[in-house]
């Protein structure tokens, strides 16, 4: 058998050529036929549906504020109206305005940290999930597919040793 680089002749079990340091071709077969795991399979589109995720979640924290600012805020013409209750809408909006902006920056941090295989993103991933599960119907499908993912068996060895490579 001959190495296919350098065409320097090899012996029968060799796994590289001792010239160019090629590796025979049934190594490269028995390299690329691994079997990857489920994390390392749906790793990528769970960071997708992350970010995209999030930029929906933006959106709805901007709609808030907007809504706030516009409908409750200080200049509105409901100020002159003792029925409505102007202060505790405003604050009410921005309170939740807030409380969303922050999960959807959480979300793009998830979505970042599962792009670049962070250590940290597994665990923060696993508590917005569960968050997200009480955003029917979204919310409920990104959160049950990153329990599914993150939380099968050997999950947490199969991402550890993926955010050690990275």
């Amino acid at each position: 058998m001959f190495c296919d680089a350098c065409g320097k002749e090899m012996q029968a079990g060799q796994s590289f050529c001792s010239a160019c340091g090629k590796p025979t071709p049934a190594l490269a077969v028995a390299q690329v036929q691994q079997p990857v795991g489920k994390v390392a399979r749906h790793l990528p589109a769970l960071a997708i549906i992350w970010l995209v995720y999030s930029a929906f979640t933006l959106i709805g924290a901007g709609v808030l504020f907007v809504l706030g600012m516009t409908l409750f805020g200080p200049w509105t013409h409901f100020q002159n109206r003792p029925d409505v209750p102007v202060e505790f809408l405003h604050v009410l909006f921005m309170f939740l305005g807030t409380i969303i902006l922050i999960k959807a920056v959480a979300s793009i941090a998830v979505g970042v940290g599962f792009l670049q295989r962070q250590p940290w993103a597994r665990s923060l991933g696993l508590v917005l999930a569960f968050i997200s599960l009480l955003n029917v119907p979204f919310g409920t499908a990104v959160g049950i597919y990153t329990i599914w993912v993150l939380m099968s068996p050997n999950a947490a060895e199969d991402y550890q040793r993926l955010s050690q490579t990275a």
